[in-house]
């Protein structure tokens, strides 16, 4: 566990990926892959050390051992960082402690309910949550892609004294009610939280993470736990904080961001990334590769049948890729098209065959997507 005293992260993972269709059926969504190189929980995992987080505690449901064995390999390998497994945890520890990189036998029987939303997630792991002393409390998903490092906001946190700092962003307001809508007053209080507003009045919305005290969230969380309420953070306990007058402050972010919600906020993400060519402010540039690491990948401009593409030196390129993202391992047969689409790994294209703004499975089976050059949904650079 982390030091007393400090900084909680928690991560919430429990996504089936519903709304993503074929590409979210029989998948962990924190494990879809993205952008050529890794998976969407990847993001939130590596910023958390990069900002000298040691530890993120996986708050998950859904599939949660495949989850925990796959974190576990990839990121409990070295010292200085790992991921917390909550009530399962001294069984990852005890069979790593018998061989490095070990994954447990048997977990302990799940004896709490299944949780119902994100704030119902941490209360019931309380003890996992706020045992230990903790001061503060760092928030994170585990569908959000973007790079940023939580120490300048957890030490202006501290320094203002807060309930809460929640990081947001200034976006187009025609796009405000596909977020949770944020207003301050001058002096950088929050005096509107409003999830997906039908009617936005502001251009800022809030950007997913953001970090409690400790005290103050146990306190809204009990006080909430057993009454009609969603269970939702953003929809519940904010919204309590602000009504009681606690003081809420904003941290404003720059730079890339993506709310990976839908197949088509997936889709329209990839083609951005696609268009940006070499340019390294995006977020997956500088991300380590949890997806067949011993394979290279780069932009391409043209060359070898490949106009503007992400593609891994892997490629079997017998026909013709342009403006997409392939990840390692595909095979596109002779005289095959494939435009405006992403390529999972190891997916085959075969001979002749056109496909055009889709996401291709691993399987070749062919998800088409609606124009997302038409259909801006959650990107924003």
């Amino acid at each position: 566990m982390a030091e007393r005293g400090g900084v909680r992260a928690v991560l919430l993972a429990g996504g089936e990926g519903r709304r993503m269709g074929p590409l979210g059926a029989g998948r962990l969504k924190p494990l879809v892959p993205y952008g050529g190189t890794c998976r969407l929980i990847d993001f939130s995992l590596f910023n958390a050390r990069a900002s000298g987080v040691g530890e993120v505690l996986l708050l998950s449901q859904y599939e949660e051992r495949q989850l925990m064995d796959d974190l576990h390999r990839l990121w409990n390998r070295e010292a200085g960082f790992r991921v917390h497994f909550g009530p399962y945890d001294d069984a990852y520890r005890a069979a790593a402690d018998v061989l490095p990189g070990a994954l447990p036998d048997e977990l302990p029987e799940r004896t709490w309910p299944a949780e119902r939303g994100t704030a119902d997630a941490l209360i019931r792991k309380a003890a996992h949550v706020f045992g230990g002393g903790r001061e503060q409390v760092l928030v994170l998903h585990a569908d959000h892609v973007y790079r940023y490092d939580y120490r300048q906001l957890i030490a202006e946190h501290r320094a203002s004294g807060a309930a809460l700092t929640v990081a947001y962003q200034r976006i187009e307001r025609r796009w405000v009610h596909l977020f949770g809508m944020v207003r301050f007053d001058g002096d950088g209080r929050l005096t509107e939280f409003v999830e997906k507003p039908a009617e936005p009045t502001s251009d800022l919305v809030f950007a997913a993470f953001c970090v409690f005290d400790a005290e103050v969230l146990h306190r809204y969380l009990e006080k909430l736990d057993g009454t009609d309420w969603q269970h939702d953070i953003s929809r519940d306990v904010i919204p309590a904080m602000l009504a009681a007058g606690e003081h809420i402050r904003g941290h404003e972010v720059y730079g890339h961001w993506e709310d990976i919600g839908t197949v088509e906020r997936y889709h329209r993400a990839h083609l951005t990334l696609a268009a940006a060519g070499p340019r390294a402010a995006l977020p997956v540039e500088r991300m380590p590769r949890t997806i067949r690491p011993g394979v290279d990948r780069g932009w391409v401009a043209d060359a070898s049948g490949v106009v503007a593409s992400l593609v891994p030196a892997d490629l079997v390129n017998e026909g013709r890729v342009e403006h997409s993202v392939l990840f390692p391992g595909v095979r596109v047969g002779a005289g095959a098209r494939v435009r405006r689409s992403v390529v999972l790994p190891g997916a085959v294209i075969r001979p002749g065959q056109d496909i055009d703004s889709a996401v291709v499975l691993e399987n070749g089976h062919v998800q088409r997507v609606e124009d997302s050059a038409a259909v801006m949904e959650g990107t924003r650079t």
